[in-house]
């Protein structure tokens, strides 16, 4: 049987302990760095019998308390039986080509979210991704999802998921 005196100290410590964890966890809470969003908009038309562009439109935000600064932005779809294609992501100047060229695709609604882009601590944003896949474009419209994954220049990698069709 423990010592009654030995248990008052003990259970102050404990507390102490426990205070000084929840100090150090609630300062910490924005260090993440990392982007959540969702898949807006996917826009696509076929280049030819067996290529595919698709121009996407996301919205985002950086809810760490630090800047978060691009180093890579990739696309992949995923087609009906579930294996995933990773498209060749377009410059902004090319994304802008495609739009002007096939009209039915409609208007360029927001900037291209590109390499060195710098997102603020706490910013949301809106932007678009164009991509062309080594896919028919009937093969790129029954696709089950599709995924913009974006590469902070230190490391951290942010995956934003298309919603089931």
């Amino acid at each position: 049987m423990p010592n009654k005196d030995n248990l008052i100290p003990y259970l102050i410590g404990l507390g102490v302990a426990c205070l000084l964890l929840g100090i150090f966890l609630f300062s910490t809470r924005d260090a993440h760095v990392e982007l959540k969003g969702k898949i807006l908009k996917v826009r696509t038309h076929e280049s030819d019998e067996n290529n595919s562009v698709a121009i996407i439109d996301f919205r985002f935000v950086n809810p760490s308390g630090y800047p978060f600064m691009v180093r890579a932005v990739t696309v992949s779809v995923q087609d009906a039986q579930g294996k995933w294609t990773e498209g060749i992501t377009m410059p902004e100047g090319d994304s802008k080509r495609v739009l002007d060229y096939y009209k039915e695709m409609g208007p360029k609604f927001n900037d291209t979210l590109i390499p060195r882009a710098r997102i603020s601590s706490k910013q949301s944003l809106d932007r678009m991704v164009g991509a062309g896949f080594p896919l028919p474009v009937a093969q790129l419209e029954n696709r089950k999802g599709m995924k913009i994954v974006v590469e902070e220049v230190d490391g951290p990698v942010s995956e934003i998921l298309e919603k089931a069709q």
